[in-house]
């Protein structure tokens, strides 16, 4: 459900990361319309052009608390089809407190009796619809409590989930910065080193993740052949976007190349950006800084190329006797 003066932008967001069975739905102006939008797509005539399935449970979820996990989604619905609602909640962490006319404290709630609500929340489809289509129009225009909705007008009391610390909501602009920086420390937890057979290349990668295993995740993956290893395949479709390829190949760029080539083909979301360090380790003894340098020129060059891509390439030359 998006503000109509960015659903084109919001079009133009799913197209780039390519993003499956998205519906775009014009939102109203408080919340609740908004909500009460969204199920419609599901039950009413008048969206018969893009009607989609209704479903058992739907989930409803903020945009603007971005770190929700797997598991309190899966909570929340095995709650909701047992008890018809639920959602996430989370102790206060500041006391509430009523104001007078005057602007006087009238009364002070006691905290630990209370708690934050949280999204996700969960309903049998059926039991939130009802409740929007019963709510009056200042609870469109004034409520935010979905499940306050379902309890008033349907009689569900909804089942309370403890949720994680990370669900808290992007609201001001220093919660920017916070949530930039929780993305890159889960980022920077792993990293996987790829080499060839070469007994010397194989020494160096060796050394690397031993030196790094203290501090993070690393997952080492030798390769003999070919670049179709099924390991590595799994490794670029799963969670790791850290690559450090160490090979002594003369044609480090070629190498480069078909990883990127392999990393846009895998299932890794590009929403965040990858990172891969092409080391190409000279053994030959024939030490000539211009070929290495033409060999780092190629490498930058499509480093601009992959950029665009959300796929950040560096090129390091190693060179000894």
């Amino acid at each position: 459900v998006v503000s109509p003066e960015n659903i084109e932008t919001m079009k133009s967001i799913i197209e780039k990361y390519g993003h499956k069975r998205v519906t775009v739905v014009e939102g109203g102006i408080t919340r609740h319309r908004s909500i009460f939008n969204g199920l419609k797509v599901f039950a009413e005539k008048e969206f018969s052009n893009h009607l989609l399935q209704k479903p058992e449970v739907v989930i409803i979820h903020d945009a603007v608390r971005p770190f929700v996990e797997e598991d309190i989604l899966s909570k929340v619905v095995m709650a909701a089809k047992e008890h018809g609602a639920a959602g996430a909640i989370r102790p206060l962490v500041s006391t509430v407190i009523a104001s007078s006319a005057d602007g006087c404290l009238d009364h002070s709630l006691e905290r630990a009796r209370y708690r934050a609500s949280e999204m996700p929340q969960a309903f049998l489809f059926d039991i939130i619809y009802e409740a929007y289509q019963q709510c009056t129009d200042y609870d469109l225009d004034y409520g935010t409590e979905c499940l306050h909705l379902a309890l008033k007008y349907c009689k569900t009391n909804a089942k309370l989930i403890e949720g994680t610390a990370d669900l808290w909501k992007v609201t001001y602009k220093r919660d920017l910065y916070a949530a930039e920086s929780i993305i890159k420390d889960n980022l920077s937890q792993e990293v996987c080193v790829i080499t060839d057979a070469n007994e010397t290349v194989a020494q160096v990668a060796f050394l690397l993740p031993e030196s790094l295993k203290s501090q993070i995740k690393v997952e080492a993956v030798s390769i003999s052949q070919s670049r179709n290893d099924s390991h590595l395949q799994s490794i670029f479709s799963g969670q790791c976007y850290n690559f450090v390829c160490v090979n002594d190949k003369k044609r480090a760029i070629q190498e480069t190349q078909q990883l990127v080539h392999m990393l846009e083909k895998s299932d890794i979301p590009l929403l965040y950006p990858v990172v891969l360090i092409s080391v190409y380790l000279d053994t030959s003894g024939n030490n000539s800084f211009s070929i290495g340098m033409e060999e780092l020129t190629s490498i930058k060059k499509f480093a601009r190329e992959t950029k665009k891509k959300n796929i950040l390439v560096y090129g390091l030359l190693i060179q000894y006797k």
